[in-house]
């Protein structure tokens, strides 16, 4: 995760002193003005790495109360009233690629199955239905026992100018039992032939 961080965030500008404070164009050895510029540089090199290394550290999953909250408004989350803290740490570790793939159809279903709803299947412009309506099939199951996060899920990452609607599916089990058919077949071909 760390290495994420370092890779994205912005370098720190190169010392480049002037001509003058160089230490090198007007004095044989390096002298303070050049050797202060060098301290400096290191610390805000070494003031970098901590926070990068800090960054990459906190887990959502396990941190502290306190420093989640703040994960959480850095990251635009906020809980909906009597949201498990469980659920609520799992929301702000994937909220980076939930945004990702917010808006279309595949990343909708995965963004459901990273936070425990499970199976769901979405339908955009379904006949008889306006064409702004979204269709989302849940189990009977998921929509009871998730319906505020469902309802947070889309509000935050749903698109805009859409309208979602739910559409519960009761999954039934079945069984298929196969037995041996046998079969003969026989062709027979006949032909007219006119008479003279």
């Amino acid at each position: 995760m760390s290495n994420q961080h370092d890779e994205l965030a912005p370098p720190l500008p190169a010392c480049a002193p002037p001509w003058w404070e160089d230490g090198e164009t007007l004095t044989q050895g390096v002298k303070e003005p050049a050797m202060l510029s060098r301290g400096i540089m290191a610390f805000w090199q070494q003031v970098r790495r901590w926070l990068l290394i800090s960054l990459g550290a906190v887990d959502p999953l396990t941190c502290s109360k306190e420093l989640l909250d703040l994960l959480a408004w850095e990251r635009d989350i906020k809980r909906f009233k009597g949201e498990p803290l469980e659920l609520f740490r799992k929301r702000v570790k994937y909220a980076f690629v939930n945004a990702q793939d917010a808006g279309e159809v595949a990343g909708f279903k995965r963004i459901f199955e990273r936070l425990g709803i499970g199976w769901c299947e979405i339908h955009e412009r379904v006949a008889g239905a306006d064409w702004d309506v979204i269709v989302v099939e849940v189990t009977d199951s998921a929509l009871s026992s998730n319906q505020a996060l469902m309802q947070a899920l889309i509000q935050h990452y749903g698109r805009t100018c859409r309208r979602y609607r739910f559409q519960v599916v009761y999954p039934i089990s079945a069984t298929l039992r196969h037995a041996r058919i046998d079969m003969n077949q026989e062709v027979f071909a006949a032909s007219l032939k006119g008479t003279p």
